[in-house]
Order: C-alpha cells, then structure tokens, then sequence
C-alpha cells in the first residue's frame, strides 16, 4: 500500500481514515503567523457519503485507498440480491439492495452499471447517467396539448414513477436522467 502525508492532499484524493476509506472533497494549507502549519480537509466517507471537517499536521501519514471502479452488466434480482455480471470474465457477482441508490429504479435488466468497491466490499452501483425507459402507465395525452409546464404522473417499465409532460403516452420511450430522476425528451425512434 502506498503511504501519503497531509500535505500530499488534493481534491478527489482518496485516502484510509480512521479504517475507513474516504475522498478530500476540500483542502486548505493553513500557515498561521504564530505556531505550526496544518492541512484544513474536509472529506467524504466513500461508503456512508457523511462529509467531515478535520484540520491535519502535513506529515500525518496516511494509506492511499484503491477504489475499484468497474462496469458490469445488470441481469436479475433474486430477493434482496442484485446479480451483475463483469463483462470480460462472465463472472456473476451478487450485491445487496442495501448499496443500490434511489436512481436504480431506473435500470432494466441487461443494463451496464458501475460498480464501486473498496478492498473487495462493495459499496455502491452507478447506472448510467442517461437512460431511455418505456411509459407503462400514465393519463392520456390530448394531441396539440404542448404545454411543457404542466406535468403528470408516469410509470415506467422498471416500476419507477416520474412527472412527465402531458403530451407523452403510454408506449412512448423517454430519456431520463438518472442523477435527478427528472423527464428530459422523447427518446428517437
């Protein structure tokens, strides 16, 4: 493992705190007139996201945390078990729904997701940022009914709900982007 000190931090550093890996989301090199110099950090759990302010002397050391970050396949849920499959090595790898996000109820099976892990634990599953989803369930639409401020309820076909315009249909394709949950067109042809 390769070690770093607090003067080495720059922002989307990764290192090991306290057992736990966690990314510099700020830093600050701090040289007061009186006293010694020290490293202001503020920095993300990599797993549970909760962000903290600690102030570092720069020749604390620390181990550099390796996140994996990997694509692979979406195939089936089994339970509270979600199987993906790395494209290279066809191997299946199941992870709990407890790491899925909120926006993974816009994937559909056969989808590429990455997955991010540290020491072999994973600790979360990133769908694509943009995704094109068919309407299952919504109100009818009226033709020449353009108003784009004016949203409705949708379901599509992953169980998700959205607003949506009240133009679209059921059977209609929209593209989403998974980062906001939010409607952004009619997907092309």
């Amino acid at each position: 493992m390769a070690t770093i000190t607090a003067s080495d931090f720059r922002n989307g550093k990764t290192f090991e705190y306290e057992g736990k890996p966690v990314v510099v989301v700020e830093f600050q090199h701090v040289k007061p007139g009186k006293g010694a110099a020290f490293v202001r950090t503020k920095m993300k759990n990599l797993i549970t996201g909760a962000v903290t302010e600690t102030s570092f002397n720069p020749t604390a050391k620390f181990e550099e945390a390796f996140v994996e970050r990997k694509e692979a396949e979406y195939l089936y849920q089994d339970g509270d078990l979600y199987y993906f499959m790395d494209p290279e090595t066809y191997e299946q790898e199941p992870v709990s729904g407890s790491k899925l996000g909120d926006n993974f109820r816009f994937v559909k099976e056969n989808m590429i997701c990455v997955i991010s892990s540290y020491k072999g634990d994973v600790f979360s599953v990133d769908p694509p940022n943009f995704v094109e989803l068919e309407v299952v369930d919504t109100d009818p639409g009226f033709a020449g009914n353009t108003a784009t401020n004016t949203l409705k309820p949708a379901t599509l076909e992953t169980g998700a709900e959205i607003k949506v315009p009240l133009f679209i249909n059921v059977g209609d394709k929209i593209r989403i982007d998974t980062r906001t949950g939010e409607y952004l067109e009619r997907a092309k042809g």
